[in-house]
């Protein structure tokens, strides 16, 4: 990346540089992608990357080596990295507010680069920015929710409240980060907030809800919207209103969407959806009785997918175990106490800690135990809302 766009990007200064707690690299590798595409080179990097040989070849010696090396050896290789000309390895994305006790209604969209160490800013989705209620005082010591999720390589911001606690959003808002372009979703039936959302297969699913005021028709609707062309269906409707009472993550996880009406460790209900019958089951006991925190799927190498969640009391970190209907002890930590959201991608379990003010990142790939654990502090003055995992922005153009 040019010393211009680093300059021009707001990022966090050394006090914010990823903190180790467990043996690690020198730099967080997180997320790095296989190399198996080739692109054609940005305009802007002419500089050639190895001197002697066409950019066609160079793209393919340069693909073999880590995102790291690339960024650290001169100016055209970083810009390389950063092009579309080379696979997007894989960034934190957050949405982060204001200190809550300064008000916490500003909510300011960035991104952590691994490989700089660095909080990125995205740019504003609207001029003037959003401002979404995040605090009230009917909620004494709460943040009302912004429900956004990471589908089809994309950032999807779809719910939020705004003053008068009424839905925030006509259209959900679309971020890609190839194009570091937001655009307009599709209208769903009826603006909504304190639904229950999740992703699965390219497509987000938005199930109960309310808008300004309570309705019996959005608290049972169930919407299934196609980002990739936008079309919207409704689906079939839900047997009851349980998933209106709170925002609800439903964790896209073997073809089917698991989800829980209350967070934490107080008593709930759970729901499955299967969103190739279009019908709803009841979810086994013991994934039930151990869901006591935000959860979150993750693809392995091998294609299978595992369901990860964090009890937020104990501060740990289980995993799924079908054949037994029963969460296995994964990793223990301080820092995973009082978690709040959840996401997973590239081996990496990503967890929202510390009243806001901190990132987890838990390697479950790697065959230590523990598994390794870093702590990603979020910008000064700021708290993390939610957290997603999604491709590196683009830091140039064809």
């Amino acid at each position: 990346m040019s010393s211009d766009s680093s300059s021009s990007s707001s990022s966090s200064s050394s006090s914010s540089v990823t903190t180790m707690i467990m043996p690690a690299p020198k730099r967080l590798k997180l997320f790095c992608s296989d190399i198996r595409r080739c692109h054609r080179p940005c305009r802007s990097c002419a500089q050639p990357l190895l001197p002697g040989l066409p950019d066609h070849i160079a793209h393919l010696c340069l693909s073999r080596l880590h995102p790291s090396v690339l960024f650290s050896v001169c100016l055209s290789w970083r810009n390389f990295l950063y092009s579309s000309a080379f696979p997007p390895f894989m960034c934190i994305y957050s949405l982060l507010s204001s200190s809550i006790d300064s008000g916490g209604d500003a909510a300011h969209f960035f991104s952590f680069d691994p490989i700089q160490s660095q909080w990125l800013r995205l740019p504003p989705p609207t001029d003037p920015p959003l401002r979404f209620l995040l605090t009230h005082p009917s909620f004494l010591s709460r943040r009302l929710p912004v429900q956004s999720l990471a589908v089809a390589g994309q950032l999807v911001v779809l719910a939020a409240t705004t003053h008068g606690l009424a839905p925030a959003l006509h259209h959900p808002l679309v971020f890609n980060p190839m194009t570091r372009t937001w655009r307009l979703g599709p209208r769903l039936s009826a603006p909504r907030r304190w639904c229950a959302a999740g992703t699965l297969g390219g497509a987000v699913y938005v199930a109960g809800g309310m808008g300004g005021s309570y309705s019996l028709e959005v608290a049972k609707t169930v919407e299934r919207w196609d980002v990739r062309n936008d079309v919207v269906e409704k689906k079939g409707r839900l047997r009851d209103v349980r998933m209106s009472r709170e925002a609800i993550e439903a964790v896209g996880w073997r073809g089917k969407l698991w989800m829980v009406n209350v967070k934490g460790g107080a008593a709930k209900e759970g729901a499955v959806y299967d969103v190739v019958l279009d019908v709803w089951e009841e979810m086994p006991e013991g994934m039930l009785g151990g869901w006591r925190g935000p959860a979150a799927a993750l693809a392995t190498a091998d294609g299978a997918e595992e369901m990860y969640v964090v009890d937020e009391e104990k501060g740990i970190l289980r995993r799924y175990d079908e054949d037994c209907d029963s969460w296995k002890d994964v990793a223990e930590a301080e820092v995973l106490r009082g978690a709040e959201h959840m996401a997973a991608a590239g081996g990496k379990v990503v967890v929202v800690s510390g009243g806001g003010g901190m990132i987890v990142v838990v390697d479950v790939v790697v065959a230590s135990s523990p598994p390794p654990i870093w702590v990603v502090h979020t910008p000064e003055g700021l708290d993390a809302v939610a957290v997603h995992v999604l491709p590196r922005m683009s830091h140039c153009t064809d």
